[in-house]
């Protein structure tokens, strides 16, 4: 009888965590092909996401506030206990974590108790077989081809908004790619809409700012999450600072070039061909992790420093460069994996043990 896995990954809601879980989900499928797997995500995570992922039965949403305990009773009895293993996320065994999160702390405290009938296991790790490093990109259909450049811009997510470049420095990036490519068309995403999810931090002023530096623009703010998502499979290149939005285009299969820096690098890979644009670290302060923030530059408003107009326009050269690769289809995968894994070894001076990725794929390129 075929093997029956649950991966039960709730976390905290930004898209970037469910394209993790899918992730996990994938390596199990492959290393499992007959198996029964199953997955659970935060409520207020865009669970349709799972909609186009094929290796994926069945999906449960429970609602958890990540801050906040809560009896977990109900949103638990709708989902089957008669699971052969219950693999849960990693950060859920982290005591910081949970100290963090103890409304998380509260959920995975109840499913461990739950499903104590089936083995219980960490997503990723033995001993139940998993293919680490696994390519997939989400199920949607192949876009026509246009005969222009489709650029799209995230100009910022849900993080504080001194976070994310100012609205200079997005127009200077636009005009600096249109010169590039004088007929590119510029597709606007983002989520304005306040509801149980996230959304962008820049106001729907900041964001018509940026659209007008462009003479050809579509705006496909606050469209449904799966309509954004076919959007950005037709465009061929997205440019963002990091994201879990980014993440998600590149499960649709879209190039990401990516504006690195602030708190966290880029961590997952799957395949679809990027390229992280890493600040000098020394000029301006990025990657702090779960630490103190650099103190921030006067920019327009406060600014962390490698998100600043001077950090934009000291990489903007490599900005439009790669850009332009990865409209080209010019930037191989391996390439810039690696790429990736020198550049953040040289940010940690040298310190391979500060380096981490989905699946250790980092340990492959040192």
């Amino acid at each position: 009888m075929p093997v029956s896995i649950l991966v039960d990954f709730v976390y905290c809601h930004p898209v970037g965590h469910a394209v993790e879980a899918l992730h996990r989900v994938h390596g199990y499928r492959v290393a499992n092909p007959d198996a029964r797997i199953g997955l659970v995500l935060n409520a207020h995570t865009p669970v349709e996401l799972t909609r186009l992922a094929p290796f994926v039965d069945e999906t449960y949403a429970v609602p958890v506030d990540v801050f906040t305990p809560a009896d977990h009773t109900a949103a638990l009895a709708a989902i089957p206990r008669d699971w052969d293993h219950v693999q849960d996320d990693l950060r859920s065994r982290l005591p910081d974590q949970m100290a963090l999160f103890p409304g998380l702390d509260s959920y995975y405290r109840a499913a461990r108790e739950y499903f104590s009938d089936s083995a219980l296991g960490v997503a990723g790790y033995g001993p139940l077989p998993y293919a680490r490093g696994t390519q997939w990109t989400l199920d949607l259909p192949a876009p026509p081809r246009a005969d222009h450049p489709r650029i799209a811009l995230l100009p910022g997510g849900s993080a504080p908004r001194e976070l994310y470049p100012s609205v200079r420095s997005w127009r200077l990036v636009v005009t600096a790619l249109l010169d590039r490519f004088p007929d590119a068309e510029f597709v606007l995403m983002g989520k304005l809409r306040a509801d149980d999810r996230t959304a962008t931090t820049f106001t729907r002023a900041e964001l018509d700012e940026i659209a007008a530096a462009a003479p050809r623009v579509t705006d496909a703010v606050d469209r449904p999450f799966l309509d954004q998502l076919a959007g950005i499979r037709a465009c061929d290149v997205l440019v963002s600072p990091h994201s879990g939005f980014g993440m998600a285009a590149l499960a649709a299969g879209t190039p990401w070039l990516v504006l690195s820096g602030n708190r966290w690098p880029e961590y997952f890979f799957n395949g679809v061909p990027f390229h992280s644009v890493l600040p000098d670290v020394d000029r301006f302060p990025a990657f702090t992790m779960a630490g103190p923030d650099p103190d921030p530059v006067d920019d327009d408003g406060p600014r962390s420093p490698s998100m600043s107009f001077r950090r934009i326009e000291a990489d903007l050269p490599e900005i439009v460069e790669y850009t332009a690769k990865l409209v080209a289809g010019e930037v191989d995968y391996e390439d810039a994996l690696r790429r990736q894994v020198q550049g953040m070894l040289r940010v940690r001076g040298g310190h391979a043990e500060a380096l981490w990725t989905l699946d250790d794929l980092h340990l492959d390129h040192l």
